[in-house]
């Protein structure tokens, strides 16, 4: 039977903190008490509060400045306090109540409490955690590890319809992956059969081209037609040649036969999913099919160790850095991956999708689909946006070279097609707070790691 921890916190100002912290330590499995009237506006019943603080293992101050007004404790949280303080000899444990610095106030805002030992979470929430559960720890405070959340469920139905949205300037991302610059002409080369189309493709291996049936796309127009087949040498040649503008792609043409404006744009997606796959591809990415038949590209962790990656928000200077992987409980390991939609509209480039894949050993996937699926369920209840954006943009500045480009040479005269180092992004006058997300402990401490600056 897992304990209850009951939190006193000044409302409405230190409500962010407050939910934060509780949806945190119901993740890890423990019980928690808020006042979720008060948090709400509403009345507090003060019975209601007085049979939680009994009935609690331990009783958690969120201490601010915002705990006194005037220079005088506020009545609730002063009510909450001398209770907690009234019970600890029947509790028999001196340090049933624990405050929780989250701000520079001063230790001596309220008597007595400069005497109990403050848990720092100034500046760094996820360490004061840490500390906080290694103090629960000690003091032999129970939980259970198979909990449903309540208070995410709570949250997302009451609480955040009232908060969700705010008036702040935010930059969003988006996931509309757009080329830089690309060759202004894309060639169509029509074979007899597949099969030549396969040889001469061979042929040519040092330039990148996709194959659909018969046909060959690329942006050069000066292939190899010499192939080898049982010591004889002996030229190939296509059918038919064809070559289209850029604008003829993006705003089509009249044609009545193959191929038609539908037709290059099919094969023009399937060549630029190709190219943009070769970039991935040759940073060190590997690739898995899913049970949709779509490819994800995920980042092997070799040794046993995941390498961060040092990357920017746009329109910032601070380096940052993030992890797209790490262990997974002991069942092996977890990968952030994406797959690729190629798109002409609105921006000529990928739509990315993000995913989560698990390995036996950092590189070997788990080969069982239902295994894979519960795994995600359950380590995607750790992201929200902010932990998926981040992991995103890292996944980008990885594929840069030491020019800090992200390019790939797709024709023998080295014309280049080049992405750009951010998916497209746009400024809005409104932002919202994520839902406060379950995250396990180790999760806090992969997130310490993670997000420090330079």
């Amino acid at each position: 039977m897992k304990d209850q921890i009951f939190i006193s916190h000044a409302t409405p100002e230190d409500n962010d903190f407050t939910i934060w912290l509780a949806s945190r330590l119901e993740m890890r499995g423990y019980q928690v008490w808020i006042d979720k009237n008060g948090l709400l506006g509403g009345e507090r019943f003060w019975q209601t509060i007085q049979t939680a603080i009994y009935s609690s293992r331990k009783v958690l101050l969120v201490y601010s400045k915002n705990i006194v007004r005037d220079g005088i404790f506020k009545k609730g949280i002063e009510d909450e306090l001398e209770y907690a303080k009234s019970l600890v000899g029947i509790k028999n444990d001196t340090e049933f109540v624990i405050p929780l610095h989250i701000d520079d106030s001063a230790y001596n805002l309220v008597i007595g409490l400069p005497n109990i030992n403050h848990i720092p979470f100034v500046g760094n929430w996820a360490k004061g955690l840490v500390q906080l559960f290694k103090k629960l720890d000690k003091d032999g405070v129970t939980y259970s590890t198979d909990i449903e959340s309540s208070l995410s469920n709570w949250y997302e139905t009451s609480y955040s319809t009232d908060s969700s949205i705010v008036l702040k300037k935010e930059l969003y991302y988006t996931s509309w992956w757009s080329v830089k610059s690309i060759p202004q002409k894309f060639y169509m080369y029509q074979f007899l059969n597949k099969e030549q189309a396969t040889y001469i493709r061979q042929a040519n291996i040092n330039i990148p081209i996709a194959q659909l049936a018969n046909t060959l796309s690329s942006f050069d127009d000066r292939l190899s037609y010499l192939i080898d087949k049982e010591g004889q040498s002996f030229d190939v040649h296509p059918q038919s040649v064809y070559s289209f503008s850029l604008e003829q792609i993006l705003y089509g043409f009249n044609s009545d036969s193959f191929p038609t404006h539908k037709d290059v744009v099919n094969h023009f997606k399937d060549f630029l999913r190709y190219l943009i796959s070769e970039i991935i591809r040759n940073k060190g990415y590997r690739k898995t099919e899913l049970s949709n038949k779509k490819y994800v590209f995920y980042r092997p962790i070799y040794k046993k160790k995941p390498i961060p990656i040092h990357f920017k928000y746009k329109y910032s200077s601070k380096n940052k850095r993030k992890s797209l992987g790490g262990r997974y409980k002991d069942k092996g390991f977890w990968h952030y991956g994406i797959s690729i939609q190629p798109i002409v509209h609105p921006f000529i480039g990928a739509s990315i999708k993000s995913h989560l894949i698990f390995t036996q050993d950092g590189v070997n996937i788990i080969d069982n689909d239902s295994t894979q699926h519960s795994y995600r369920r359950n380590k995607g209840k750790t992201f929200f946006n902010e932990q998926w954006r981040d992991m995103l943009i890292a996944l980008l500045f990885s594929l840069q070279d030491n020019n800090e480009e992200i390019k790939l040479s797709v024709s023998q005269s080295n014309d280049m097609l080049e992405m750009k180092n951010w998916t497209e992004t746009f400024w809005s006058e409104y932002g919202y707070y994520d839902p406060c997300s379950t995250m396990s402990e180790d999760d806090i401490v992969d997130l310490i790691d993670e997000d420090k600056t330079e």
